[in-house]
Protein backbone atom coordinates (compact mmCIF):
# COMPACT_ATOMS: atom_id res chain seq x y z
CA UNK A 1 0.00 0.00 0.00
CA UNK A 2 1.32 3.44 -0.94
CA UNK A 3 1.99 5.75 2.00
CA UNK A 4 -0.22 8.82 1.86
CA UNK A 5 2.67 11.27 1.84
CA UNK A 6 4.20 9.76 -1.31
CA UNK A 7 0.97 9.07 -3.19
CA UNK A 8 1.10 12.12 -5.48
CA UNK A 9 4.74 11.54 -6.40
CA UNK A 10 4.18 7.83 -7.13
CA UNK A 11 1.20 8.61 -9.33
CA UNK A 12 3.17 11.31 -11.15
CA UNK A 13 6.04 8.91 -11.88
CA UNK A 14 3.65 6.15 -12.96
CA UNK A 15 1.84 8.45 -15.38
CA UNK A 16 5.18 9.70 -16.72
CA UNK A 17 6.16 6.11 -17.50
CA UNK A 18 2.85 5.61 -19.33
CA UNK A 19 3.39 8.85 -21.26
CA UNK A 20 6.88 7.82 -22.34
CA UNK A 21 5.62 4.45 -23.59
CA UNK A 22 2.73 6.15 -25.38
CA UNK A 23 4.99 8.69 -27.07
CA UNK A 24 7.45 5.96 -28.08
CA UNK A 25 4.65 4.09 -29.83
CA UNK A 26 3.52 7.25 -31.64
CA UNK A 27 7.08 8.09 -32.65
CA UNK A 28 7.66 4.61 -33.99
CA UNK A 29 4.57 4.78 -36.21
CA UNK A 30 4.64 8.41 -37.33
CA UNK A 31 8.22 9.71 -36.91
CA UNK A 32 7.02 12.87 -35.18
CA UNK A 33 10.42 14.33 -34.36
CA UNK A 34 11.54 14.35 -37.99
CA UNK A 35 8.54 16.45 -38.92
CA UNK A 36 9.13 18.78 -35.94
CA UNK A 37 12.65 19.48 -37.22
CA UNK A 38 11.30 20.29 -40.71
CA UNK A 39 8.21 22.24 -39.63
CA UNK A 40 8.37 25.65 -41.32
CA UNK A 41 5.48 27.12 -39.32
CA UNK A 42 7.24 26.41 -35.96
CA UNK A 43 3.89 25.82 -34.29
CA UNK A 44 5.02 22.39 -33.13
CA UNK A 45 8.05 24.00 -31.47
CA UNK A 46 5.72 26.26 -29.51
CA UNK A 47 3.59 23.27 -28.49
CA UNK A 48 6.60 21.30 -27.24
CA UNK A 49 8.07 24.32 -25.38
CA UNK A 50 4.76 25.04 -23.64
CA UNK A 51 4.39 21.37 -22.73
CA UNK A 52 7.91 21.39 -21.21
CA UNK A 53 6.94 24.39 -19.05
CA UNK A 54 3.87 22.50 -17.86
CA UNK A 55 5.90 19.38 -17.04
CA UNK A 56 8.47 21.33 -15.00
CA UNK A 57 5.71 23.18 -13.13
CA UNK A 58 3.84 19.95 -12.40
CA UNK A 59 6.94 18.17 -11.12
CA UNK A 60 7.91 21.07 -8.84
CA UNK A 61 4.37 21.23 -7.44
CA UNK A 62 4.30 17.45 -6.92
CA UNK A 63 7.58 17.55 -4.97
CA UNK A 64 6.26 20.38 -2.76
CA UNK A 65 3.03 18.50 -2.12
CA UNK A 66 5.00 15.39 -1.22
CA UNK A 67 7.16 17.27 1.31
CA UNK A 68 4.08 18.92 2.79
CA UNK A 69 2.23 15.60 3.01
CA UNK A 70 5.14 13.95 4.82
CA UNK A 71 5.15 16.81 7.33
CA UNK A 72 1.38 16.50 7.82
CA UNK A 73 1.68 12.75 8.45
CA UNK A 74 4.26 13.46 11.15
CA UNK A 75 2.14 16.21 12.71
CA UNK A 76 -0.88 13.91 12.77
CA UNK A 77 1.07 11.33 14.78
CA UNK A 78 2.13 14.09 17.18
CA UNK A 79 -1.43 15.46 17.46
CA UNK A 80 -2.72 12.04 18.52
CA UNK A 81 -0.50 12.23 21.62
CA UNK A 82 -0.25 15.92 22.55
CA UNK A 83 -3.09 17.67 20.73
CA UNK A 84 -2.84 21.21 19.41
CA UNK A 85 0.09 22.22 21.61
CA UNK A 86 2.36 19.65 20.01
CA UNK A 87 1.68 20.49 16.35
CA UNK A 88 2.37 24.21 16.40
CA UNK A 89 4.80 25.21 13.66
CA UNK A 90 7.22 28.14 13.63
CA UNK A 91 8.72 27.71 10.16
CA UNK A 92 7.25 30.04 7.51
CA UNK A 93 8.61 28.56 4.31
CA UNK A 94 5.66 26.39 3.23
CA UNK A 95 1.89 26.47 3.32
CA UNK A 96 1.46 23.94 6.15
CA UNK A 97 3.63 26.04 8.46
CA UNK A 98 1.79 29.19 7.38
CA UNK A 99 -1.52 27.49 8.17
CA UNK A 100 -0.53 26.61 11.74
CA UNK A 101 1.00 30.04 12.35
CA UNK A 102 -2.18 31.72 11.09
CA UNK A 103 -4.26 29.39 13.26
CA UNK A 104 -2.14 30.30 16.27
CA UNK A 105 -2.62 34.00 15.54
CA UNK A 106 -6.40 33.60 15.34
CA UNK A 107 -6.47 31.75 18.66
CA UNK A 108 -4.20 34.29 20.35
CA UNK A 109 -6.45 37.15 19.25
CA UNK A 110 -9.61 35.20 20.22
CA UNK A 111 -10.92 35.57 16.67
CA UNK A 112 -13.63 33.56 14.95
CA UNK A 113 -12.15 30.26 13.85
CA UNK A 114 -13.13 28.79 10.46
CA UNK A 115 -10.75 25.95 9.68
CA UNK A 116 -12.12 25.13 6.21
CA UNK A 117 -11.86 28.72 5.02
CA UNK A 118 -8.37 29.10 6.47
CA UNK A 119 -7.20 25.92 4.74
CA UNK A 120 -8.53 27.13 1.39
CA UNK A 121 -6.84 30.51 1.82
CA UNK A 122 -3.45 29.12 2.80
CA UNK A 123 -3.38 26.49 0.04
CA UNK A 124 -4.75 28.74 -2.71
CA UNK A 125 -1.24 29.02 -4.20
CA UNK A 126 -0.98 25.27 -4.76
CA UNK A 127 -4.51 25.07 -6.14
CA UNK A 128 -3.94 27.94 -8.58
CA UNK A 129 -0.74 26.27 -9.79
CA UNK A 130 -2.61 23.00 -10.36
CA UNK A 131 -5.32 24.86 -12.26
CA UNK A 132 -2.65 26.60 -14.35
CA UNK A 133 -1.69 23.16 -15.69
CA UNK A 134 -5.22 22.76 -17.02
CA UNK A 135 -4.96 26.19 -18.66
CA UNK A 136 -1.67 25.18 -20.31
CA UNK A 137 -3.35 21.98 -21.55
CA UNK A 138 -6.17 24.00 -23.11
CA UNK A 139 -3.61 26.31 -24.74
CA UNK A 140 -1.88 23.30 -26.26
CA UNK A 141 -5.17 22.08 -27.73
CA UNK A 142 -5.80 25.58 -29.10
CA UNK A 143 -2.33 25.71 -30.66
CA UNK A 144 -3.05 22.34 -32.25
CA UNK A 145 -6.22 23.72 -33.81
CA UNK A 146 -4.35 26.81 -34.98
CA UNK A 147 -1.76 24.54 -36.55
CA UNK A 148 -4.57 22.63 -38.27
CA UNK A 149 -5.93 25.83 -39.80
CA UNK A 150 -2.44 26.94 -40.85
CA UNK A 151 -1.75 23.52 -42.36
CA UNK A 152 -5.00 23.52 -44.33
CA UNK A 153 -4.21 27.02 -45.58
CA UNK A 154 -0.80 25.86 -46.79
CA UNK A 155 -2.46 22.86 -48.42
CA UNK A 156 -4.97 25.01 -50.31
CA UNK A 157 -2.20 27.39 -51.38
CA UNK A 158 -0.11 24.51 -52.70
CA UNK A 159 -3.03 22.93 -54.56
CA UNK A 160 -3.94 26.27 -56.14
CA UNK A 161 -0.39 26.73 -57.32
CA UNK A 162 -0.36 23.18 -58.72
CA UNK A 163 -3.62 23.70 -60.61
CA UNK A 164 -2.34 26.93 -62.13
CA UNK A 165 0.85 25.19 -63.32
CA UNK A 166 -0.92 22.07 -64.58
CA UNK A 167 0.08 21.29 -68.15
CA UNK A 168 2.70 24.01 -68.75
CA UNK A 169 5.08 24.25 -65.76
CA UNK A 170 6.10 20.89 -64.33
CA UNK A 171 8.51 22.34 -61.78
CA UNK A 172 5.92 24.70 -60.30
CA UNK A 173 3.47 21.83 -60.21
CA UNK A 174 5.88 19.77 -58.08
CA UNK A 175 6.56 22.71 -55.77
CA UNK A 176 2.86 23.22 -55.27
CA UNK A 177 2.31 19.55 -54.47
CA UNK A 178 5.19 19.58 -51.98
CA UNK A 179 3.70 22.64 -50.29
CA UNK A 180 0.29 20.97 -50.18
CA UNK A 181 1.76 17.83 -48.61
CA UNK A 182 3.73 19.90 -46.10
CA UNK A 183 0.54 21.76 -45.17
CA UNK A 184 -1.28 18.49 -44.61
CA UNK A 185 1.58 17.33 -42.39
CA UNK A 186 1.40 20.56 -40.38
CA UNK A 187 -2.35 20.16 -39.94
CA UNK A 188 -2.02 16.54 -38.86
CA UNK A 189 1.00 16.72 -36.54
CA UNK A 190 -0.01 19.92 -34.75
CA UNK A 191 -3.43 18.45 -34.05
CA UNK A 192 -1.83 15.22 -32.85
CA UNK A 193 0.70 16.92 -30.55
CA UNK A 194 -1.77 19.45 -29.18
CA UNK A 195 -4.43 16.87 -28.36
CA UNK A 196 -2.03 14.26 -26.94
CA UNK A 197 0.30 16.53 -24.96
CA UNK A 198 -2.30 19.02 -23.79
CA UNK A 199 -5.61 17.19 -23.87
CA UNK A 200 -4.36 13.90 -22.40
CA UNK A 201 -0.95 13.99 -20.72
CA UNK A 202 -0.90 17.45 -19.12
CA UNK A 203 -4.50 17.28 -17.97
CA UNK A 204 -3.78 14.07 -16.08
CA UNK A 205 -0.78 15.74 -14.42
CA UNK A 206 -3.08 18.59 -13.42
CA UNK A 207 -5.62 16.18 -11.93
CA UNK A 208 -2.88 14.40 -9.97
CA UNK A 209 -1.72 17.69 -8.46
CA UNK A 210 -5.26 18.83 -7.69
CA UNK A 211 -5.96 15.54 -5.91
CA UNK A 212 -2.72 16.03 -3.97
CA UNK A 213 -3.86 19.48 -2.84
CA UNK A 214 -7.30 18.10 -1.86
CA UNK A 215 -5.69 15.27 0.11
CA UNK A 216 -3.42 17.72 1.92
CA UNK A 217 -6.31 20.03 2.81
CA UNK A 218 -8.44 17.12 4.02
CA UNK A 219 -5.61 15.81 6.20
CA UNK A 220 -5.10 19.19 7.86
CA UNK A 221 -8.82 19.67 8.41
CA UNK A 222 -9.04 16.20 9.95
CA UNK A 223 -6.15 16.91 12.33
CA UNK A 224 -7.77 20.13 13.52
CA UNK A 225 -11.29 18.73 13.88
CA UNK A 226 -10.45 15.35 15.40
CA UNK A 227 -7.35 15.88 17.53
CA UNK A 228 -7.18 19.63 18.19
CA UNK A 229 -10.79 20.85 18.39
CA UNK A 230 -10.86 20.54 22.20
CA UNK A 231 -7.94 22.96 22.44
CA UNK A 232 -9.55 25.59 20.22
CA UNK A 233 -12.34 26.48 22.67
CA UNK A 234 -11.39 28.79 25.56
CA UNK A 235 -11.60 26.84 28.81
CA UNK A 236 -9.80 26.25 32.08
CA UNK A 237 -8.69 22.80 30.96
CA UNK A 238 -7.08 24.24 27.85
CA UNK A 239 -5.24 26.84 29.92
CA UNK A 240 -4.01 24.14 32.29
CA UNK A 241 -2.80 22.00 29.39
CA UNK A 242 -1.09 25.02 27.87
CA UNK A 243 0.56 25.79 31.21
CA UNK A 244 1.73 22.19 31.57
CA UNK A 245 3.11 22.30 28.05
CA UNK A 246 4.98 25.51 28.79
CA UNK A 247 6.36 23.99 32.00
CA UNK A 248 7.55 20.94 30.08
CA UNK A 249 9.20 23.14 27.45
CA UNK A 250 10.83 25.23 30.19
CA UNK A 251 12.05 22.06 31.92
CA UNK A 252 13.58 20.83 28.69
CA UNK A 253 15.32 24.16 28.18
CA UNK A 254 16.68 24.08 31.76
CA UNK A 255 17.98 20.55 31.24
CA UNK A 256 19.57 21.64 28.00
CA UNK A 257 21.14 24.62 29.76
CA UNK A 258 22.53 22.34 32.47
CA UNK A 259 24.08 20.05 29.88
CA UNK A 260 25.58 23.06 28.11
CA UNK A 261 27.04 24.34 31.39
CA UNK A 262 28.51 20.94 32.17
CA UNK A 263 30.05 20.77 28.75
CA UNK A 264 31.42 24.29 29.22
CA UNK A 265 32.91 23.30 32.59
CA UNK A 266 34.61 20.26 31.09
CA UNK A 267 35.83 22.39 28.19
CA UNK A 268 37.35 24.95 30.59
CA UNK A 269 39.03 22.13 32.55
CA UNK A 270 40.47 20.70 29.36
CA UNK A 271 41.68 24.16 28.39
CA UNK A 272 43.42 24.60 31.74
CA UNK A 273 45.07 21.20 31.34
CA UNK A 274 46.26 22.12 27.88
CA UNK A 275 47.71 25.39 29.21
CA UNK A 276 49.65 23.49 31.90
CA UNK A 277 51.00 21.04 29.34
CA UNK A 278 51.93 23.94 27.09
CA UNK A 279 53.92 25.61 29.88
CA UNK A 280 55.74 22.35 30.58
CA UNK A 281 56.50 21.98 26.92
CA UNK A 282 57.91 25.50 26.82
CA UNK A 283 60.22 24.68 29.80
CA UNK A 284 61.37 21.54 28.05
CA UNK A 285 61.86 23.42 24.85
CA UNK A 286 64.25 25.90 26.59
CA UNK A 287 66.46 23.06 27.87
CA UNK A 288 66.34 21.49 24.47
CA UNK A 289 67.45 24.74 22.88
CA UNK A 290 70.43 24.91 25.25
CA UNK A 291 71.39 21.35 24.34
CA UNK A 292 71.15 22.14 20.64
CA UNK A 293 73.28 25.25 21.14
CA UNK A 294 75.98 23.26 23.00
CA UNK A 295 75.92 20.64 20.26
CA UNK A 296 76.40 23.33 17.62
CA UNK A 297 79.34 24.80 19.54
CA UNK A 298 80.94 21.36 19.85
CA UNK A 299 80.54 20.76 16.12
CA UNK A 300 82.03 24.17 15.35
CA UNK A 301 85.04 23.32 17.56
CA UNK A 302 85.55 20.03 15.76
CA UNK A 303 85.33 21.78 12.39
CA UNK A 304 88.01 24.29 13.43
CA UNK A 305 90.24 21.48 14.73
CA UNK A 306 89.97 19.61 11.43
CA UNK A 307 90.87 22.77 9.53
CA UNK A 308 93.91 23.29 11.76
CA UNK A 309 95.09 19.75 11.16
CA UNK A 310 94.75 20.21 7.43
CA UNK A 311 96.80 23.38 7.58
CA UNK A 312 99.50 21.62 9.58
CA UNK A 313 99.62 18.74 7.14
CA UNK A 314 99.78 21.12 4.22
CA UNK A 315 102.69 23.05 5.78
CA UNK A 316 104.68 19.84 6.47
CA UNK A 317 104.23 18.67 2.90
CA UNK A 318 105.32 22.01 1.49
CA UNK A 319 108.44 22.05 3.72
CA UNK A 320 109.35 18.54 2.57
CA UNK A 321 109.05 19.51 -1.10
CA UNK A 322 111.23 22.60 -0.63
CA UNK A 323 113.97 20.57 1.12
CA UNK A 324 113.89 17.96 -1.61
CA UNK A 325 114.37 20.61 -4.30
CA UNK A 326 117.40 22.09 -2.52
CA UNK A 327 119.14 18.72 -2.38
Amino acid sequence: MIQRGYRALVLWIAWSAVAIVFYASIYQDTDVWKFVEQDSSRITWGIIALFAVGIVTSFALTVLLTLESIKVDYLESVAKQTGWLGVQESDKRFCVANFFNSLKTVMTNNGELNIEALVEVEFAVYRRTAQALEVIGNLLITLGLVGTVVGLTLTLTGLTSSLEALGHDQEQLLRGLRGAMGGMGTAFYTTLLGSVLGGVLLRVYGHIDENGVDSLENALTRICLVYCSADFKPSTERDIRALNQEVQILTQKVEYLKSVLNESKSAVADFATELTELQQRETRSHSLEDTIKLRKDYLETLRQEFQLKRMIRGAWWKAFIKGFRKT
